[in-house]
Parts: structure tokens; C-alpha cells; sequence
């Protein structure tokens, strides 16, 4: 599971720092999440390619959160995409999207899939043989959605000198994989434990931009192993949090906490703010394992 963090401020883009965009690398999707102004050449100098990306989450209908789809749309049309891609993000995406497409005459030449979300509860909105992905209400100035994103079980893993060493025809191999028990040549049943080793720990992330303080997010995101969660304040700035909706980084933290998170990542800063220092030494009054979102920055956690 490797992150790239493509912008993570808050508000407006300036010379050295971008808004919210960040792709996720898991169980081989790749996977952009919100793409503010820049997106793409974000995606370029990070040299992440374009044709990957299937699926675009994007969290909500502020600017900082997804005026770079368009232009990254047209880019796919212009490099003769041949791909469905699939968009998600809350009601009225669909409607932005296509009538700037419809009013330059840029209708693409690949399939556009629009899965417009109205819900307040957590939903599943993508799930293959791999991944699943799942909503998390948030509480923002305008309707908006988190994103859980979890891999699924895999198959366990053959000792194949245990299993030759018991006699297992290989047509049964794929059994063993996936857990059952199976009759060696000699007629014997042989325990899947005893040639097999235990699939890696499945991994899973949570997104979490932009939001205040939400208590009730924490039974869907429980013991996830990455959070992302936004920390726009300090907390000399807390007054502001509740009236713009947004989080400051102790809040952050006391989110991870009670989910009981693995990694904290905090993000969405404000661009008053000139070291983002401050923000992980009071989110970690509250929560050990913080760590800062900067533009560029790959986070593996594989």
C-alpha cells in the first residue's frame, strides 16, 4: 500500500504548495483521490501514469477539491483514452463536469462513468476480488464524503517443500489457498495449517477531507491502519474550526485515537500557518504515531 501525496493544503494554490489530490497505490489499483487545481502536473512530475487511474473519489464540490478533474479529463481525451473511468463523488459532479465538456464541444472519446453519492450513511460504492471501498459521512459546509478503502483477504501462502513433502497432488493446490483441508495420494486428509503459512494482513486507509470534529465516524474507520484525517487549525486557532466546519490537528488526533489508528497522517493545513511543525507536536499530545503530509511526499506502508 504506497501513498502519494500530491497537494494536501487547504484553500488556494500557491508556488510551492498545492490543494488536495493524492493517489493510492493498493492490491494493484491505483486510485486518485479528490484533484484540485494542478492535479495533472502533479501527476507528471511525480511520474505516475495517467492510464492507471480507473477511479477518481472525490470528497466534495469545493474548488480546492476537484476544479483539476476537467482539465484532467480533457488530458485523457487529448492522449486518445481508451479506459472507462469511473468518477465518484457527490450529486451534481455529473452536471459540472459534462457542461464544461458540453460547452467546449470536449466530449471524450472514452467512457465516462459518473456514481453520484446523496447518502448519509456509510455505504459500499466499489468492491472487486481485491479492494472494497466504502463512504464515511463527514461534516462539512457542504455535503461531503470520506473514503475507507480496505483490501480483502488474500490466499494463504504454500510451504511447497511441506506440501511435496506430503504427498499433495498439485491439482489441489488451489485449495490449500484457500483454506480447506485435502486428501494427500496416500489417501491421508492432510491440515491446511500444517502446509500452509497465513495471507499477509490485509491493509486499509481512510481519507478523511474535510471535516470538524465527527465522533461517529470512528466505528466505521476502527482499527484502520492509515488515517488521513485534515488538521486545517492549531489550536490558538480552534475558535474557527467549528464555525468554517473544519478540524484542528489535537481534534485530528483524537479521532485517530479512539479508531484506534496505526498511523496518523494529518493534511488540509492552512496556508497562514509557516511551519507544519506545531500541528504533529500537539496532534501527538493526544496520539503517538503522527506523521505530516507534505506535496511530493510517497508513504509506503506495505
Amino acid at each position: 500500500m504506497k501513498l502519494t501525496i500530491l497537494g494536501c493544503y487547504s484553500a488556494t494554490p500557491r508556488a510551492l504548495t498545492n490543494t488536495t489530490s493524492q493517489v493510492l497505490e493498493i492490491n494493484n489499483h491505483m486510485f486518485l483521490i479528490d484533484c484540485g487545481e494542478g492535479t495533472q502536473v502533479q501527476l507528471r512530475k511525480h511520474k505516475i501514469k495517467f492510464n492507471r487511474i480507473k477511479h477518481i473519489f472525490i470528497s466534495h464540490l469545493h474548488g480546492d477539491h476537484f476544479f483539476g478533474l476537467v482539465g484532467l479529463i480533457s488530458t485523457f481525451r487529448l492522449l486518445t483514452r481508451e479506459t472507462d473511468l469511473h468518477i465518484y463523488g457527490p450529486k451534481g459532479i455529473k452536471e459540472v463536469i459534462t457542461l464544461q465538456m458540453k460547452l467546449s464541444d470536449s466530449w471524450t472519446n472514452y467512457k465516462l462513468i459518473f456514481h453520484e453519492l446523496t447518502s448519509t450513511e456509510s455505504q459500499l460504492i466499489f468492491e472487486d476480488d481485491l479492494v472494497e471501498v466504502h463512504t464515511i459521512p463527514l461534516n462539512h459546509r457542504v455535503y461531503t464524503n470520506g473514503y475507507l478503502f480496505k483490501e480483502k483477504e488474500g490466499n494463504r501462502k504454500l510451504d511447497i517443500n511441506l506440501v511435496e513433502e506430503a504427498n499433495i497432488d498439485v491439482a489441489y493446490y488451489r485449495k490449500l489457498q484457500q483454506g480447506f483441508d485435502v486428501v494427500n495420494e496416500d489417501g491421508v486428509l492432510i491440515a491446511n495449517e500444517k502446509v500452509t503459512k497465513p495471507a499477509k494482513k490485509p491493509k486499509s486507509y481512510a481519507f478523511c477531507s474535510d471535516t470538524m470534529y465527527k465522533e461517529d465516524i470512528v466505528p466505521i474507520i476502527k482499527d484502520v491502519d492509515v488515517l488521513y484525517h485534515e488538521s486545517t487549525f492549531l489550536e490558538k486557532h480552534a475558535n474557527l474550526a467549528p464555525q468554517t466546519k473544519h478540524s484542528t490537528a489535537k481534534e485530528a488526533a483524537t479521532i485517530a485515537k479512539k479508531a484506534n489508528a496505526g498511523v496518523l497522517l494529518l493534511g488540509h493545513y492552512s496556508t497562514r500557518y509557516d511551519s507544519l511543525k506545531p500541528f504533529k507536536e500537539e496532534a501527538q499530545e493526544v496520539f503517538k504515531h503522527v506523521r505530516l503530509s507534505q506535496d511530493g511526499k510517497v508513504f509506503d506502508f506495505s
